[in-house]
């Protein structure tokens, strides 16, 4: 009896350590549910709007009419609407195009060799049936590896393959393969028309949008980044350990993660027409080059960071005062001029603020290489010591003309997509001059910024 009575106590125990599991598998499941809502609302009404598609796409199966002229084959509707639908309109459009393009060429490639094959006789139709099959299979298998239409037409290609084969190898008649591509082709195209009309008629996401404003946040990752990291050049190796910002660090090394996701929203967003504040043939590709020199900066910006966490990065209190108005200043003034660059994207104005500060920073950088070229300093100071001064400054000046082709970059966009005027303001004498000054350099020969050289002595 106590045997039996362990026995239930042992089941029961397991029972409630089971139930205990659950709810708290349940409870994790629904708050990580609650965070991915809460991170990106849009994903919850894109699965309303997958689940309102599919809905009225499956009526065909209840309205007589529709079901008498399709039959069995309005699954495919069903079955586009589950593949085609996607995110962006961007992404649905060019899915859906490349899915009923392929499926209306390749269906009538697949009729005419069906046809073909049919005219060479029982012992002929296998033959020449699989001698198209292969050829076309390579060739188009052969194209997806082009990376432009890798990029745009890579679904429709692998489409293609698809419905020839099922085509071309039915073993139908004539008459009936006819009837089947007639089918197949209207119930694809009624399944990409809905997902189009509602893609873009109920609470559209732009890939083109998600592009432009993807393209601000990157830059306004790295002006954060010198806005407050700044000061950390003239910091003690103590000092900035004990005030290092991880979410500066982790604002330029998302700059780094981001160009897979770029390149992908600029193959969406050509397939999107005008929309918005982005008119027909907008300069997407003008992001991509853009998004480039960003990543670029951040690369730089990321040796430098290394160089100031770096153990050896140990330089006197007499070389800092010399180059350390220079520093600040260069990185103020890019981090200023990078803001200004944000604020013309996102308002899409054109971006006049941000020359003055791209001017001021590089007579910074000037004013630094003249500094740590100077006679005294290398009389007072071991050649050796100045080198990691040096790599600071070299870096320094690198990331000031990375912020001027970037600012350049801007510039080109806010022409090609006639961005508005900047709205006028109230312009301070120091600014007046500073205008004055970048117009006097482009009238005269523009000298390029060069790496900082040190020659050092063997005596």
């Amino acid at each position: 009896m106590e045997m039996g009575c362990d026995e239930k106590v042992g089941v029961m125990k397991r029972g409630f350590l089971w139930m205990k599991s659950l709810v708290e598998k349940l409870v994790e499941i629904g708050s990580k549910t609650k965070a991915l809502g809460k991170d990106d609302p849009r994903r919850v009404i894109h699965a309303l709007k997958l689940g309102f598609t599919l809905t009225i796409v499956s009526l065909f199966y209840y309205y007589k009419p529709l079901y008498d002229n399709f039959g069995v084959s309005a699954m495919w509707a069903v079955m586009t609407v589950v593949v085609v639908f996607e995110f962006s309109v961007g992404a649905t459009l060019g899915k859906g195009l490349n899915r009923a393009v392929a499926t209306l060429l390749a269906g009538g490639l697949g009729v005419g060799t069906h046809h073909l094959a049919a005219l060479s006789g029982h012992v002929g139709q296998p033959i020449i049936t699989s001698i198209f099959v292969f050829l076309i299979a390579c060739t188009l298998t052969f194209m997806r590896f082009f990376p432009s239409i890798k990029a745009k037409y890579d679904y429709g290609m692998m489409i293609s393959i698809l419905t020839f084969s099922m085509v071309s190898i039915s073993g139908l008649q004539d008459d009936e393969v006819f009837l089947l591509l007639e089918k197949r082709v209207s119930t694809i195209f009624l399944g990409v028309c809905v997902c189009v009309v509602i893609s873009i008629s109920v609470f559209p996401f732009w890939a083109g949008e998600d592009l432009h404003n993807r393209i601000a946040l990157n830059i306004e990752n790295l002006a954060l980044f010198f806005e407050g990291y700044g000061s950390e050049y003239f910091k003690t190796s103590q000092d900035r350990e004990a005030n290092k910002d991880e979410k500066l660090i982790q604002a330029y090394k998302s700059v780094l993660k981001s160009s897979g996701i770029e390149d992908t929203l600029y193959n969406f967003a050509r397939w999107e027409p005008g929309h918005g504040c982005f008119q027909f043939r907008h300069p997407w590709k003008q992001y991509l080059k853009i998004g480039a020199l960003t990543h670029q900066c951040a690369f730089r910006i990321d040796a430098l960071h290394r160089n100031l966490s770096s153990s050896n990065f140990q330089v006197s209190q007499e070389i800092r005062r010399e180059i350390q108005e220079s520093c600040m200043e260069m990185s103020i003034e890019s981090g200023k001029a990078l803001r200004q660059l944000v604020s013309s994207i996102r308002e899409m104005t054109q971006p006049t603020q941000a020359e003055i500060h791209t001017h001021n920073s590089k007579a910074a950088a000037k004013k630094l290489k003249a500094s740590l070229r100077s006679s005294r300093l290398w009389e007072h100071c071991d050649p050796l010591t100045l080198i990691p001064a040096a790599t600071i400054g070299s870096l320094l000046i690198d990331v000031v003309d990375c912020t001027e082709k970037i600012a350049e970059a801007v510039q080109e966009l806010a022409s090609l997509a006639h961005f508005n005027s900047a709205k006028p303001g109230v312009v301070s004498l120091e600014k007046s001059e500073a205008v004055i000054q970048i117009e006097k350099e482009k009238v005269q020969p523009n000298i390029g910024i060069s790496f900082v050289t040190i020659p050092i002595s063997t005596g």
